[in-house]
């Protein structure tokens, strides 16, 4: 046997051996293939290249970005919507609206999804600027048109003021051009060329207004904008029309085709029987025709009629305040059983709905007439507004979805809700779930309407329908408290007016030098505050409430203490479906005020329109 040969590896262990080796042979081929004359090009000459390279590559299909084979996949949100955001809310417009959160549509928190628009058909009315020369009648002519508009545009119309332009815009207008006409008729022709020019839709005088309950049925058909035949209404004279655009310049041939001489006053009384439809079943539009006010309003006809420029004037003034008192007169008459001030949770929230409560008594007093306790002229038989009799409000726990009763509700975020409910706000996350209930707003509001055995997840479409049908936006009023601020009081009052048809009184409209005539209330009169539920909070308390809501609306703003954010947050996730309402609310009414705000900006240069000093320059021509 040969005798063993000497290894110095053998005294390692056999696995350090294979790692020894190893790290030799790595560092072996490192000194020899570690060094190189070959020259590597740099990151910049090497995407020169590429770049040379794939531009006689064909084109291939493009990948998804953020391509992830790893990755679950993920739906986009719904792209934003041309106006729809306004100050913190935002909102999408789908038929989905009625799924109890928003959140699964838009995926989005933050976003509340709301009823698609409704479509307004277009009303027109006619003036000429010719009409009027002095500067006092003017005024008055253009608060008549914007009474108008207010009128229609809360019954769901799009009120649109027309003149001379669009009545020389019809190719008829030419043959007219050439006729001898009395200006009476001239001038009842030119409305209807400039009606004609426009096409299908309803033509209105500017003293014919809406005055009825939103579901009338004559409105109920207006607002479907479908119009088979050129229809005129018994009663209203040349109030009221609606046809088509074929048929309407049709009429507009038949009266330029006429044999002379013509002696007729009116369009309407050269028409053939058959070319227009007379419907004798209406009791929704208020003209206030010259025939109408010397029947039923005396002491303004008789102004009106003076030889005295300023008495005439002075009648011409008083019919804008006689047409504003008939609308809020109709629209109480439409609630019988009075206001209604929702109030689901009675402790600590005196603060939260006073507010609500000081806009429910202007709403049922009177407003300031020259002619009191006087009906529309289509309706003389209205319960007048009398100050001994106003209109009953009251503090309902619970909502009740009563067709004769008009309900005003403030629906707080749930961060405001906690905090005036507890009387504090120093709240932890630890209070929020283990002393707070879940959505304690929309259970106690919806308690007597859905019952007790229903999830708070459930009853969000009943309260969105509500807040959003056209039944229930008719019927009632929903704001948040932002809504209702001081700081907010003149907007809420404008946006009312639209809504609503008419201004909201207050108390200084109807003061004249700190006196009041009867049915008018003054101060001694006015309708009394409802008595209030729940324990009736003390000076000082008042104070505390008054504080713990500004720092509430400093919070919800991302304005409060650094450590206020995550604890709204936090309250938000614990009440989930009042806050889906509050969002809800709060975007259904930042969308009316956009969708009105950019319908005025269109029609600014119009007269009619609110506030609007240099829409003069159209329709008032000057010297």
């Amino acid at each position: 046997m040969a005798p063993r040969t000497y290894n110095p590896c053998s005294y390692l262990p056999r696995r350090l051996q294979i790692v020894t080796s190893l790290a030799l042979f790595v560092l072996f081929c490192i000194a020899l293939f570690g060094q190189s004359t070959v020259d590597v090009p740099y990151r910049d000459q090497v995407n020169q290249g590429a770049r040379k390279v794939s531009s006689y590559l064909p084109k291939t299909p493009s990948l998804p970005q953020g391509l992830n084979i790893f990755k679950s996949p993920a739906h986009s949100p719904p792209p934003e919507q041309a106006n729809s955001t306004s100050g913190e809310a935002r909102w999408f417009s789908d038929w989905k609206w009625m799924n109890p959160f928003s959140s699964s549509i838009t995926l989005d928190e933050n976003r509340a999804v709301l009823p698609p628009l409704a479509k307004r058909p277009p009303v027109y009315t006619y003036f000429d600027a010719e009409w009027y020369k002095d500067e006092t009648s003017l005024e008055s002519v253009h608060h008549l048109l914007l009474i108008w508009r207010r009128a229609w545009w809360a019954q769901g119309f799009k009120p649109v003021v027309l003149g001379r332009p669009e009545a020389m815009n019809n190719p008829l207008y030419a043959k007219m051009a050439t006729l001898q006409l009395e200006d009476d008729l001239k001038t009842d022709v030119m409305r209807w060329l400039a009606w004609g020019n426009m096409g299908t839709g309803v033509m209105a005088n500017y003293v014919a207004l809406p005055m009825a309950p939103h579901d009338d049925p004559l409105l109920a058909y207006l607002r479907r904008g479908e119009y088979p035949q050129l229809t005129r209404y018994d009663g209203l004279e040349s109030g009221l029309f609606d046809g088509p655009k074929d048929q309407i310049n049709k009429a507009i041939e038949q009266v330029l085709s006429a044999k002379k001489p013509i002696k007729a006053k009116s369009v309407i009384e050269m028409l053939d029987k058959d070319t227009i439809h007379v419907d004798n079943n209406q009791k929704a539009i208020a003209f206030y025709s010259s025939k109408n006010i010397a029947k039923y309003y005396k002491p303004i006809a008789e102004k009106l009629a003076s030889d005295d420029k300023e008495v005439s004037r002075e009648g011409l003034r008083l019919l804008p305040q006689l047409i504003i008192s008939h609308l809020h007169t109709t629209w109480q008459n439409s609630f019988s059983s009075g206001i209604a001030v929702l109030k689901p949770l009675p402790d600590h929230m005196f603060t939260l709905v006073k507010p609500a409560i000081e806009l429910a008594r202007n709403l049922s007093q009177c407003t300031e007439s020259p002619q009191p306790a006087s009906c529309p002229p289509n309706r003389e038989k209205c319960v007048p507004c009398v100050s001994s009799h106003p209109l009953l409000i009251s503090q309902p726990k619970m909502f009740r979805n009563t067709s004769d009763l008009f309900t005003i509700g403030t629906v707080p975020h749930p961060y405001t809700m906690t905090s005036l409910q507890h009387q504090t706000d120093s709240l932890t996350i630890r209070f929020i779930r283990r002393t707070t209930k879940r959505d304690e707003w929309l259970l106690a509001a919806t308690k007597e309407f859905l019952g007790t055995g229903m999830s708070s997840f459930a009853r969000i479409p009943h309260i969105k329908d509500a807040v959003a049908s056209d039944y229930g936006s008719a019927r009632s009023l929903w704001l948040t408290p932002d809504n209702l601020a001081e700081e907010n009081n003149a907007q809420l009052h404008r946006d009312l007016a639209w809504s609503l048809g008419f201004p909201v009184p207050t108390l200084e409209s109807t003061l004249d030098n700190g006196r009041s005539e009867t049915p008018v209330p003054g101060p001694e009169r006015r309708p009394p505050a409802p008595k209030p539920e729940g324990k009736i909070p003390d000076p000082v308390e008042l104070v505390h409430e008054g504080t713990l809501l500004e720092k509430a609306r400093l919070v919800l703003k991302s304005k409060g203490p650094r450590n206020s954010i995550p604890i709204r947050d936090a309250v938000e996730a614990w009440n989930l479906a009042d806050t889906e309402v509050w969002r809800f609310v709060r975007a259904w009414n930042a969308r009316r005020t956009v969708e009105r705000r950019k319908w005025e900006d269109e029609e600014k240069a119009y007269a009619g329109t609110e506030g609007s000093k240099g829409s003069w320059s159209r329709w008032f021509d000057r010297d």
